[in-house]
């Protein structure tokens, strides 16, 4: 395990605000667990740190809409969310809360430390008020119609349906949702962490320190650092929070992304009197799982407020998911498009594993990924039900009709080369599991253990026990064939309870149930073994482990996704560009020159001394290609890593400012001159040609 002692392994932090969905599932909480039974299989000291994030906006606007106070919508959504998690055997150590006073008082405490070290400057600026409530409104509390897309409910902070960040002062028609009066600036004073004094340390510890880190964060977190951070602001003005600790602070509470990430900590406080071994000893090894939309706030801010104070451990690894989306189209939570994990355990009892199997198996960790009731059919049936619950039956069966119900004996005179190979393989996945589970590849490592049950059946189907059992005669000149056979598979069987143990939970203790084995024999140095189950002992009747999924559930399922659908009000489209004239008509030989491939932007950053230019690294599925765009008045850097654009790849290379640009993105223009992208309306395969 390397120079750690032990282990701290948060997952991000829910919002109080609604339900936990798929996605989030797939994006950090079922690779958190993962990892985290894996290493307590290995015996490691671990301590998994979860909870809900239950200040902040959201939460407000939702106890608005509902008329009740923000504690009820927290108080509800927290057992709904802590219901979810422990029915789909999510693992944590503790669940906590960032109302719980203990929090209050971390996060208070923590501030006032670097108040106390000169650490903030104080500022007075103007901020949204709402006349009419008495309120000043955080960029949440504002909507209005985005200037982008035309939506009119854009957020102060957002566009929910372009995704675009946006400013309140961007909105067209900004409005209050607290009162629906315009907004006015109103003079308010906060205290802002001047980020940008710790780019030096951050560049050194994160860009040069850990290289090592997934592709999609390291190049989200450079990009932020080779823009030049600024300062920002700790504190908010409202009375849903943890009060800012100062003489003059009245009415203001600390801002969320400061608070939220202190609940690791306090939280750890809740759990274990020893606490400060976990976050203050060189010796831990801090792993952050969330999803891509919080990278800049674990792998810069959070860091950076840990150096600032002083005496904690930072972050060895923060493997972010990209995210899930839901037969073909984005998760919206405000048009009910979203599998809830409530609705899911309710629909499909007792297989839970089944959804777990597939979020891992298909789960979105470079690129963002799709999920469809059908795929979920698919893996079920073919890879669960055929291939990894067909072997441990089929060993099961033939173990109570050949063997008496017994676990028999291995003749070592009979042992032969298809014997060895079994061994050998078993050995050589255990070491390509444990490999890809400690680097955060998981699709890799639970891939292997599906092949490892493949393996099995490749091996039983060639020796054919039964096929030496159709007389009574005959079975008893191959008895010994037949046990050394039985007895392997037996053996494997128990492997691959430890082997899937830690993405399939429910799964392995129904294998140690049948094969009735306590629990102790899932640690993992017992995977390689041909000594887990004991010569002559009982075994009990075979049970499947999966069943299929019939084509009338999956229809079932995709009705309720599409009848639940909230239909948004069709917005004003966002009027076209005037007409330009018209270029002279071409054959389709001419348009056929054209090479238009689907390429996902890796990084972007700004090209020095261009103030129109970014520098994008594009992945078109055979390679990674360098493209210079005019694009940056239209985007910032950090907004559009991951996003799918069509690039014309047959391109002559240029030379922009001295860099080769191999390649140019399409974009299309509306009558204000903003630049759009011309991209596929769902996620498809880097390389994938359009025409």
């Amino acid at each position: 395990m390397g120079k750690f002692n032990r282990y701290l392994i948060t997952a991000a932090l829910p919002y109080a605000n609604g339900p936990v969905h798929i996605g989030h599932l797939a994006g950090c909480y079922i690779p958190a667990d993962i990892y985290v039974r894996y290493l307590r299989a290995k015996k490691a000291d671990v301590k998994f740190i979860g909870g809900t994030d239950e200040h902040g906006v959201p939460i407000t606007i939702k106890a608005m809409k509902e008329n009740v106070s923000p504690q009820d919508i927290v108080d509800k959504y927290h057992k709904i969310i802590s219901d979810s998690f422990t029915d789909m055997g999510i693992s944590f150590d503790i669940f906590s809360r960032t109302t719980n006073q203990v929090h209050h008082e971390t996060a208070a405490a923590f501030f006032k430390k670097m108040y106390d070290d000169g650490l903030f400057e104080e500022k007075e600026s103007e901020q949204f008020y709402d006349e009419k409530a008495k309120v000043f409104l955080a960029d949440r509390y504002i909507v209005g119609t985005c200037p982008k897309c035309g939506n009119p409910g854009a957020y102060g902070d957002q566009c929910e349906k372009c995704g675009t960040s946006l400013s309140p002062d961007e909105l067209i028609n900004p409005r209050s949702t607290l009162s629906d009066a315009t907004p006015v600036k109103k003079v308010t004073k906060h205290w802002y962490m001047p980020l940008q004094n710790y780019e030096p340390f951050l560049k050194e510890w994160l860009l040069e320190g850990h290289k090592e880190w997934k592709n999609n964060v390291y190049g989200q977190c450079k990009s932020w650092l080779d823009n030049g951070l600024q300062s920002r602001a700790m504190t908010r003005d409202s009375s849903w929070g943890v009060k800012v600790p100062l003489p003059d602070a009245e009415g203001k509470v600390l801002y969320v992304w400061f608070d939220a990430p202190i609940g690791y900590i306090s939280a750890t406080k809740e759990l274990t009197p020893d606490w400060a071994d976990y976050w203050c000893k060189d010796d831990t090894k801090l792993v952050h799982f969330i999803g891509k939309d919080n990278i800049v706030f674990h792998c810069v801010i959070f860091p950076a407020m840990l150096k600032a104070h002083g005496g904690f451990v930072l972050p060895e690894n923060v493997p972010a998911n990209e995210f899930l989306n839901i037969e073909g189209e984005k998760v919206s939570t405000s048009r009910n498009w979203a599998v809830w994990v409530h609705d899911y355990v309710k629909d499909f009892p007792d297989q839970q594993d089944v959804l777990r199997y597939v979020l891992c198996s298909t789960a979105p960790e470079t690129k963002d990924n799709d999920f469809t009731w059908k795929d979920f059919q698919q893996r079920n049936n073919s890879e669960l039900v055929d291939i990894f619950s067909n072997f441990v039956h089929r060993t099961m069966v033939l173990m109570h009709k050949l063997c008496g119900g017994k676990v028999p004996a291995f003749h070592q005179e009979l042992k032969d080369e298809k014997d060895d190979a079994l061994l050998a393989n078993l050995l050589a996945s255990r070491q390509k599991i444990e490999d890809s589970l400690e680097n955060f590849r998981q699709r890799e490592a639970l891939a292997e253990v599906i092949n490892v049950a493949r393996e099995g059946n490749k091996y039983l189907q060639e020796k054919g026990p039964w096929l030496l059992a159709k007389t009574p005669e005959l079975q008893a000149q191959h008895q010994k064939e037949i046990d050394n056979c039985l007895h392997l598979c037996l053996q494997l069987t128990a492997n691959l309870a430890i082997l899937i143990n830690p993405f399939l939970p429910f799964t392995a203790k129904k294998i140690c149930h049948m094969l009735k084995v306590v629990d102790r024999m899932l640690e993992w140095e017992n995977a390689g073994s041909l000594k887990l189950v004991s010569v002559g002992y009982s075994l009990r009747p075979p049970e499947y482990l999966f069943t299929k999924i019939d084509d009338a559930k999956i229809k079932e399922q995709v009705d309720k996704l599409h009848a639940g659908l909230i239909k948004p009000t069709a917005p004003a489209a966002t009027p076209a560009a005037a007409p330009k004239e018209e270029k002279a008509e071409i054959q389709y030989d001419d348009f056929a020159k054209l090479d238009l491939r689907v390429g996902t932007i890796l990084s972007a950053e700004k090209v020095e001394k261009a103030d129109k230019l970014l520098k994008l690294q594009v992945d078109i599925g055979t390679e990674k290609r360098t493209v210079v765009s005019g694009i940056a008045a239209h985007f910032k850097p950090e907004e559009i890593i991951g996003r799918q654009v069509t690039l014309v790849a047959n391109l002559a290379p240029r030379k922009m400012r001295g860099i080769e640009s191999q390649g140019m993105i399409l974009m299309a223009e509306d009558a204000t001159g903003k630049l759009v992208f011309v991209n596929p309306d769902a996620a498809v395969a880097p390389g994938s040609e359009v025409r």
